[in-house]
C-alpha cells in the first residue's frame, strides 16, 4: 500500500496583498532584537490602531522618512514646527495624538533603555526572554490579547507610553517574534520556532 503524501503546508490566511505575504513570510514572528527596530514597530503598531496592518505597512518607508528612521533620540526632541510637518506629511498618518504619542513614547522608550541597558531586555522579559510558541490550528484559536500582553501593556502605560493598549501589545507581540502564532500548517511556523 502506498503511503499517502504529507499535507502540504499552507501560508496563514491573513496577508493576502503582495506587500502582506512578503511581509508575513520574512518578517512577521521572526524574533526580533534591535532596540531601534522594536521601537519602529511599536510605534508603527500604534499607528495602526483603528486601521488595517496593510495600510500601515504600505506607509513604513514614509514613516521612517518622516521619523528620522525611529532615532528616539532626534524624535523625543521634536518641536511645534516638526509636529505641524508631520501634520502636513500625507506620507504617514496624520493624527495630532498618534505624532503627539510618538514623541512621549521616544523619552519613555529611552527612559527604559538607560534603566535596563537596552528596550529589548525590558520587552522580552515580558516572555521570560524566550518566544512563547504556539501552536494554532486556526484563525479562530489566535487571541486578540493575552495576560502577557496585559502585564506589557499595563507596564508601558504606567512608564508613559501611549498607543499600547493590551490588543496593539499582543499584535506587536506577534509581529516582533515574542509569540509565534503563525498556525502550525504554515511552513513560517517552524521556521520562527527554529530561531526561538
Amino acid at each position: 500500500m502506498a503511503k499517502s503524501p504529507a499535507p502540504s503546508l499552507t501560508r496563514c490566511p491573513w496577508p493576502t496583498k503582495p506587500l502582506d505575504i512578503a511581509y508575513h513570510d520574512s518578517e512577521w514572528g521572526v524574533p526580533l532584537h534591535d532596540d531601534r527596530a522594536l521601537f519602529e514597530l511599536l510605534t508603527l503598531e500604534g499607528a495602526q490602531a483603528g486601521l488595517s496592518w496593510s495600510t500601515i505597512l504600505a506607509k513604513r518607508e514614509n514613516y521612517r522618512r518622516a521619523f528620522d528612521h525611529f532615532d528616539a533620540k532626534k524624535i523625543s526632541r521634536y518641536d511645534a514646527r516638526q509636529v505641524a510637518a508631520l501634520l502636513a506629511d500625507a506620507g504617514i498618518v496624520r493624527n495630532r495624538l498618534k505624532i503627539a504619542s510618538t514623541i512621549g513614547n521616544a523619552k519613555a522608550f529611552l527612559a527604559a533603555q538607560k534603566e535596563f541597558g537596552c528596550f529589548d531586555k525590558y520587552l522580552w522579559s515580558f516572555v521570560g526572554g524566550r518566544p512563547i510558541v504556539n501552536r494554532r490550528q486556526a484563525m479562530r484559536d489566535v487571541p486578540a490579547r493575552t495576560p502577557e500582553s496585559d502585564a506589557l501593556s499595563k507596564d508601558l502605560l504606567a512608564r508613559g507610553f501611549k498607543f499600547v493598549g493590551s490588543t496593539i501589545c499582543y499584535a506587536f507581540m506577534q509581529a516582533s517574534g515574542m509569540v509565534n502564532d503563525h498556525l502550525v500548517t504554515c511552513p513560517r511556523h517552524r521556521a520562527c520556532a527554529k530561531r526561538a
